[in-house]
């Protein structure tokens, strides 16, 4: 029967084990995953099963971390994707944390810009740390993916964008996140996308400011090629901030409409 050991196809005798298996290739694995899921040894592989053999505090490299990155993915989805290419605008509470999740997903490329450094404020609810505070967001932004996933390719472009050079630089890129702060920028951002990028499809965030309810973080697809999450409303402004539970949420909801557009479950 055929199986598929750490993304890779394998021809195994029927009613083989996963215990088995990891004597066999793996000795001493102490993680044994099939199908996303934690398995005993004695659980039965069948035709189509996708299994992962996990050593703890082995450092994997090349194709390996690949495949164990992926290992509690649901199987065929990182075969999907690696080879997919995410734009982030943007790369403050909403774009960094995009990033993070799609890079953690093992997305092949990202394509980030942004134009500004780290500093203090930032740390209510972006993605970076004290010892990067004064770096440029795309130096430390890389620096923190290539720490969780050092096959990601990036392409990072430390710039304003402007109608001038979003074509450019998101140019052949499917998917491009909005992740600005300030409406005329996200409004900018996406009719630039949509007018002169001819098959991009735009995932942006309005509405994520304060601490209210997470339940009304919805999911708007406002267009053919346009999704829009948050609540529409609650901007960020005097008494209206911005804070890192509601924020990380509509981030993470964000890279999961990507990941479904990636996959093919919505257009």
């Amino acid at each position: 029967m055929k199986i598929f050991l750490n993304e890779k196809p394998l021809e195994a005798t029927i009613g083989t084990t996963i215990g088995a298996l990891a004597s066999e290739f793996k000795p001493g694995a102490d993680v044994l995953i099939v199908n996303g899921f934690p398995a005993k040894p004695a659980h039965t592989l069948i035709e189509g099963d996708h299994a992962v053999l996990i050593r703890h505090g082995e450092i994997p490299g090349g194709e390996e971390f690949d495949a164990l990155l992926s290992a509690r993915h649901t199987p065929g989805v990182h075969r999907k994707i690696k080879h997919s290419r995410v734009g982030v605008a943007g790369i403050g509470g909403l774009g960094s944390h995009i990033a993070v999740a799609l890079a953690r997903i093992g997305v092949g490329e990202l394509i980030l810009a942004d134009f500004d450094v780290v500093e203090p404020s930032n740390l209510n609810r972006q993605y970076y740390f004290t010892d990067q505070l004064g770096m440029d967001k795309t130096e430390a932004l890389s620096q923190t993916l290539r720490r969780i996933n050092p096959n990601v390719t990036l392409t990072c472009h430390n710039t304003r964008l402007t109608p001038e050079n979003i074509p450019v630089i998101y140019k052949d890129t499917p998917v491009l996140c909005e992740a600005f702060d300030v409406a005329e920028q996200k409004a900018m951002l996406v009719q630039t996308a949509l007018s002169t990028l001819e098959n991009i499809i735009v995932v942006a965030a309005s509405g994520v400011a304060g601490y209210g309810t997470t339940e009304t973080l919805g999911i708007h697809r406002l267009g053919p090629r346009l999704v829009v999450v948050g609540d529409l409303e609650t901007e960020a402004r005097e008494n209206m901030g911005l804070m890192a539970p509601r924020v990380g949420v509509a981030a993470h909801i964000q890279a999961n409409v990507v990941l479904r557009i990636l996959l093919k479950e919505e257009s």
